[in-house]
């Protein structure tokens, strides 16, 4: 197994602020990007110095330290500027890696499909765009004049250009990914099957909950960011099916190319008609906290502020008794279940249902054998059926139809059903 690479974190944070707490997720970013994170730097500040990132003090601290750490990359827990990464660089002679080229990196890694791919690549693209000047220092270096006209430029413009023009491409191309996506969505909507979106913080147990419900098949390894592309699969509950679809996880200070890149993600939760936002229970309680308010954040940027939403509290199998009293006692509504074990899962499927349960209305149908073709529309909404009867005139039907739907069927209702 090839061997880890040595990090050495720095991060410039306010007073007060514990580093412990603030810099565990990068570690963990870090980690999972095959990063082992051997050493951290912190400078107390109200903000970054706009050239050096680090006072002119810290940063003669920071040259020390990671060459003493033998580390290979440095780590920064902010998005820096192009002039404040190439200052770091040629400061340390090696390679610096901020919070948002580090997550890029990561989705890199897990991106499985050919959209989560494209996805991937117009983020990277948009990300660099503004840094490419560096990768022609050498020589802008020489300075103008004669001898020196030509080369650097003109192949930085060159570079400039076709980055340009593969966005222009990606962009396209995705939009018409998009637009395959949306009829999917519109097919999906006809059939007025119900749609769950889970949404939540970064390895809070999405996609093993995913798995539970509906026998998905996603992989559940423990790392952040596992899941990329939406995966949407189905289950039932008393007759009913009900669409579930995984989304990305969500951090702190998600970078805003990601969210605009990953739209396909966050489209889903927007579509959908419940999001179920999936907690990690074992989670500490200001950590607790501090997860919800980062998902629930994001959602209003993404427009998700009026789409139902259920709280629910995974991984109970993780806490003691005293743990769950107060975590009821602080989120009284949520459901506590553990997709690892499937407690909690029978309630959660009950409480999908009753969400989506007056959207429809009983009606009692009575439909000619010489319409068949009408049974099988009533079968396509995925509407309940709880009654069936083969009689003289034709199949006597009673089921729960979505209100806007019963006008389809209005001239095969009996009985003032």
């Amino acid at each position: 197994m090839e061997e880890p690479e040595r990090g050495f974190v720095l991060a410039v944070l306010g007073q007060g602020v514990d580093p412990d707490d603030e810099l565990g997720e990068l570690e963990e970013l870090a980690r999972t990007a095959g990063v082992d994170p051997v050493a951290r730097l912190v400078q107390h500040r109200s903000q970054p110095d706009t050239r050096t990132y680090v006072g002119k003090g810290k940063l003669e601290e920071l040259k020390e330290s990671y060459k003493a750490t033998r580390s290979e990359v440095l780590l920064v827990d902010d998005e820096l500027s192009p002039s404040q990464q190439r200052v770091l660089e040629n400061q340390l002679e090696s390679r610096v890696v901020d919070r948002t080229q580090l997550i890029l990196d990561i989705f890199a890694q897990h991106a499985v499909t050919a959209e989560g791919k494209l996805q991937v690549e117009l983020a990277q693209l948009e990300y660099n765009l503004p840094r490419m000047r560096g990768m022609w220092q050498h020589l802008e270096r020489l300075g103008g004049g004669v001898g020196t006209r030509g080369p650097g430029e003109s192949q930085l413009e060159t570079d400039r250009r076709l980055a340009r023009r593969r966005v222009s491409l990606l962009k396209q191309r995705l939009k018409e990914l998009g637009a395959q996506r949306d009829i999917r969505r519109k097919e999906r909507r006809r059939t007025q099957i119900p749609t769950v979106a889970l949404a939540g913080y970064t390895n809070v147990g999405k996609s093993t909950l995913l798995n539970a419900l509906t026998d998905a098949g996603v992989s559940v390894r423990n790392r952040l960011f596992e899941t990329l592309d939406p995966t949407t699969r189905g289950f039932e509950h008393e007759g009913r099916r009900y669409l579930v679809t995984d989304t990305v996880g969500f951090v702190r200070r998600l970078p805003h190319q990601l969210v605009e890149g990953f739209a396909a993600t966050l489209e889903e939760t927007l579509v959908a008609d419940l999001i179920l936002h999936v907690v990690d229970g074992s989670a500490a309680a200001d950590r607790l906290v501090e997860q919800i308010a980062s998902v629930d954040g994001v959602l209003h940027d993404i427009g998700a502020d009026d789409l139902l939403r259920e709280l629910v509290v995974n991984k109970v199998d993780l806490v003691d008794a005293e743990t769950r009293r107060r975590l009821a006692n602080r989120y009284p509504d949520a459901l506590q279940v553990s997709a690892a074990t499937g407690e909690g899962l029978d309630a959660l499927r009950a409480r999908i249902a009753e969400r989506f349960a007056e959207r429809f209305e009983p009606v009692r149908l009575l439909l000619p054998y010489a319409e068949g073709g009408k049974l099988n529309e009533l079968y396509a909404l995925g509407a309940p059926i709880e009654e069936r009867q083969d009689t003289d005139e034709g199949v006597l039907v009673v089921a729960r139809l979505p209100r806007r739907e019963i006008v389809r069927f209005a001239s095969y209702v009996v009985n003032g059903g």
